[in-house]
This record gives C-alpha cells, structure tokens and sequence, in this order.
C-alpha cells in the first residue's frame, strides 16, 4: 500500500505479530554508496587487511623470542659442548719443505700429510637430557664411543721411509665436549694430548708405535659431551657406524642416510656403512689440499629433532591469522544478512584485535608452560571475549553463544593445521572448502542487490517511528 509520509514515499507493510503498520522507506530512495552492500564488503575487507599490521608484528615477536632461544642454545653449548663431529684415527706426517720444491714459494717451511685407515667402526650410544637456560632449554647429550681403526702394514712402511714427525690424531669438532678418553695402540696404552688443528677440526694427538708389525690397531674409548647433534665423519675405506639413544624423535642428518634404522616411541638404533667411493675425497692428502668444507660434506649422523618445537608451532599458527580473522569477519557479515541486523565498522576492528591478542597470548604462555596449555588457555580467553562482545553486539545471547561456538571450532581447526606436520595442507584445504560451502549454503537465498536497500530502509523507518510527531 503506497502512502505520504511526511512528504515522502513510503509502504506500508502489516505486521502480523502486532498487528500495526511498519513503514518502509521507497527502495532507492536517497540511497548512497556508502550505505550499500558493497561499500559495507569493501570496508570489511580493508579492516581484514589492517589486522596484517598487528599480526606482522607478532610475528616479528616471535622472531625475536625465538632469537633469544637461540641464544640460550649458544650459552648452553659453550658451557656443556657444541653440536659434535667426530672422526677416526688418522695418520699425519709433517715434512720440512725444502727449497725449490712445491709449495716452496707460498711461504711454507713444512707441510702435513693425512692418511687414512682401512677400516674404521664405531659404536655409539646417547644419553640425552634436557639442559634450561633462563626460560629456555636446549638437548644435549653424553655419547659414549668406541672407536676401532686398522692401518695396513703398506701404509705404515711408506711413513716409516719418511723423514720428519709422525702421530695419530682423532679430530673432533668441540674439545671442550670431551669427557674421558683412553686409546690403545696394538694393545697398548697411548699417552694423549691436544694437537694442531687440520682442516678446520680440533685434533687430538697421541703417539705412534716406533715399528709397528703387521699392521696396526687402534682402539679409542671416549665420553664426548654435546648438543642437538652427533655426526661422523666416514675416515676410512671403509666406515661402519652403530648409533642408539632413546630419543622417540630422531632426525638422521648430512650426505648419509642409515643402511637399518629402528625407532618406537622411546628409542631409536641405526647403523651405517659408507665406503671410500661414496666420499669426494681419496685415502690421502696434503693439509693445504683439502677445504673444511669438503670434508664436513661428507659428515652424516643424528640430531635430537624436537617435532614443531614452541616458536616454530607460534609462527605456524601467525600464518594462519588473517585467514581465521576474515573467517571471524564473514560470520559476523552473515549475522547481519541473514538476522537483519547491523554492525559497526568500528565494533569489527575491536573483534580483529581480540583475535591478533591472542597470539600474544599464545606465545607469552607458551614459554612458561608449553604449547598444548597455552593454546587452550588462550583461545578460551579470546572465545569468552569475542562471544561476549558478539551477544552484547547483536543484542541476543543466542547470536553471542553461537558466534563462540564457531569461533571455538575455529581455534580447534588451527590447533590441529598447527600440531599437524604431515597432513596439515590436506586437513587445512578440506576444512577450508568444507567453510566456504557452508557459507554459500547459508547465503543462497539472499538477495545481495535488494539487501543494501531493505537494511536501509529498515533504519530510515525505525529513525522516522521515533521521530517527534510534526504538524
């Protein structure tokens, strides 16, 4: 029914709960583009795309944190020993260089020469432990190693018909890991002492028999001290390692994998086999001939992997912040189409910066009590804020209790993306396919071109009913 009302087209609808007329203002009258439809999409949409803002500083926070754990790790190392790279008994020998030979005129009076054994086999076993720092905490380690070389007698004679200084030594990458160590030579103690450094590694040196026969045998026994990780370095033609620790996560590292490997829940065993072939390297060669770098390529072993350790599952969950902001943002937006009702821009930016809170949160209690904890104390917090808000908001508990509940979803959904490391893109990609189609479901009754101006209109008539009545 077409009417005048206060010299403006209006229609008059009855109502069937009351039983009295609600005025509607002429669809398209007076309507601007700033209270249409698109213009409130478009505004959502940029307040979405703020909230980067304060997510990208929490992550840099986290960057931060994180930098400080490490840090943390570096002090722990250099009081207990670093990440650890053992090698096998070599055999050096030390030349004088003489004049007009090579290597003469870069300066050198002498130069070492590096044999390696035949064969070498290591035996290893781990006890690992935690060490803290502050708030923070490192693995470290105890190995205990034996240690078993052979030099055939060939090698031996081509040292003995040299002239100059001739020794064992066993490199290791921190000395200072070094707890015990006993070595035998063909069955005889072998006094040890610190040596020269070789190719960027820290040796120990002890001395060699004076006419060894048949061969020689070298037995080492040691307690090596480090931390997150063991490697080995494959001096012989042929190296065989057996390694065990229980530790439930390992993570088998450098140019080697193991041949056979067992882990459960609580111990890991592994072994490898590497022959001289597999190496870029020979049996022998001088000091200067060899970079630190090639030999520490051929390096394998074990580290203490921590799965998707605190700072790593903090900067996971950041990623997923603008996503679960513009989630948050879209239910409010359907709250609107689908109740009628209307939000305020700026009650949006309250609700995105509750949401980016919560990372701040998550990583301020992580620290203190560990992800799982945290994350369930943080999204309580932030689903308690943000229903509550939404009930006070949309002026009914019921929006309040339904908007917390799929906000709660939402924070389990990312708890599972951010615990997950092999499924996480599979769950992350249903689950996200599984969200737009129940929006568009919800949605497909909607009449996004009339919905700007009945909204509108549903305004101008409550404005006009309270409006002081004029002559």
């Amino acid at each position: 029914m077409r009417k005048t009302w206060h010299g403006r087209a209006v229609t008059v609808f009855p109502y069937a709960a009351a039983g009295s007329p609600v005025l509607s203002v002429n669809p398209g009258a007076n309507m601007s583009f700033f209270q249409s439809i698109t213009a409130k999409v478009l505004g959502v949409a940029v307040l979405a795309l703020l909230m980067l803002i304060p997510l990208a500083q929490v992550q840099e926070l986290v960057r931060e944190r994180n930098g400080l754990r490490e840090e943390a790790v570096t002090r722990i190392a250099q009081g207990w020993g670093a990440a650890q790279i053992v090698g096998g008994p070599l055999l050096v020998a030390t030349r004088r260089i003489e004049p007009g030979t090579p290597g003469w005129s870069t300066g050198r009076t002498t130069e070492r020469e590096l044999r390696l054994p035949q064969r070498l086999a290591v035996a290893a076993h781990l006890d690992p432990e935690r060490r803290q720092y502050g708030i923070y905490s490192a693995p470290v380690y105890v190995a205990h190693l034996e240690l078993t070389a052979h030099f055939d007698a060939a090698d031996l004679a081509r040292v003995d018909d040299e002239t100059g200084e001739r020794a064992l030594v066993l490199p290791i990458a921190d000395p200072r890991g070094l707890r015990r160590i006993e070595v035998k030579t063909n069955g005889s103690e072998a006094r040890v002492e610190p040596g020269a450094p070789v190719d960027g590694h820290a040796l120990v040196q002890f001395a060699l028999p004076a006419h060894p026969e048949g061969g020689l045998d070298v037995e080492v026994r040691l307690d090596l001290a480090g931390t997150e990780r063991l490697q080995f370095l494959p001096l012989a033609r042929s190296t065989e390692v057996t390694l065990s620790a229980p530790w439930p996560d390992p993570s088998f590292t450098g140019a080697f994998l193991p041949a056979q490997r067992t882990i459960d829940v609580r111990h890991v065993e592994a072994s490898w086999q590497v022959l001289d072939l597999n190496r870029g390297f020979g049996q022998r060669w001088l000091e200067h001939e060899m970079e630190a770098s090639t030999l520490d390529g051929a390096a394998f072993g074990l580290a203490l992997y921590q799965p998707v350790d605190l700072y790593q599952q903090n900067v996971r969950a950041g990623k997923y912040g603008l996503l679960f902001i513009a989630l948050t943002f879209a239910a409010f937006f359907l709250f609107e189409v689908l109740k009628r009702l209307r939000v305020h821009p700026v009650q949006y930016l309250f609700i995105g910066l509750a949401l980016a809170t919560f990372y701040i949160v998550l990583l301020a209690l992580s620290e203190q009590i560990g992800f799982g904890l945290a994350y369930a104390l943080a999204a309580t917090a932030v689903v308690g804020l943000v229903g509550g808000y939404a009930a006070a908001v949309l002026a009914t508990r019921r929006a309040g209790l339904l908007l917390g509940s799929l906000l709660a979803a939402v924070y389990g959904l990312l708890y599972v993306l951010v615990a997950s490391e092999q499924y996480s893109l599979l769950v992350g990609s249903c689950a996200l396919l599984g969200l737009l189609g129940a929006a568009m479901f919800l949605t497909r009754k909607v009449d996004w071109y009339r919905y700007g101006s009945a909204t509108e209109a549903r305004s101008r008539t409550l404005d006009d009913a309270h409006a002081p009545a004029r002559d």
